[in-house]
């Protein structure tokens, strides 16, 4: 499954004249987020999403996502984002109501559903990439704390963003 991860974060980030998102190891990164930090529902949610992921690939392209070209890769992706995005509109219109009630009553058994398998990947792999000492230092701009500070700092367009000032 790291392996797995490793490729589903490369899609999201790929490497191009900086590392993309496997150089970080963000497999891993995923592995020790979802099984130390999230709920059973969401890490069962999570692992079921790596076969679903898996079997949109084969049904979209027949072939699994780890044999899939990059291109077909980056196609799955952007139609799972697409479904994830409009999951996560509905969960939150179906839980606005809920979530309002049990504030009301002070109910605090009030538990959300699981978010879409694709939308925690690609949070995982955003979160792990750029607080990696790879995405911090490699891709984006990077000064060693404590450096100066500079109220304003010219922006040419294509520079990098920075990780720190």
């Amino acid at each position: 499954d790291i392996l797995f991860l490793d490729e589903v974060g490369e899609t999201i980030i790929p490497a191009t004249s900086t590392p993309g998102a496997k150089a970080a190891e963000i497999g891993k990164f995923m592995k020790v987020m979802v099984t130390d930090c999230y709920t059973e529902a969401d890490q069962k949610a999570f692992v079921e999403g790596i076969t679903q992921l898996d079997e949109a690939s084969k049904k979209m392209h027949n072939v699994g996502f780890i044999k899939a070209t990059p291109e077909q890769r980056k196609t799955l992706l952007t139609a799972l984002d697409k479904e994830a995005k409009a999951f996560q509109k509905e969960k939150g219109e179906k839980e606005k109501d809920l979530r309002a009630k049990a504030n009301k009553e002070h109910d605090k058994t009030f538990t959300f559903a699981p978010n879409h398998y694709f939308t925690m990947m690609k949070q995982l792999t955003l979160l792990g990439f750029f607080t990696s000492k790879t995405g911090a230092t490699q891709t984006l701009r990077y000064t060693a704390v404590p450096g100066k500070w500079e109220a304003c700092i010219p922006y040419k367009k294509g520079d990098k963003v920075w990780a720190t000032s």
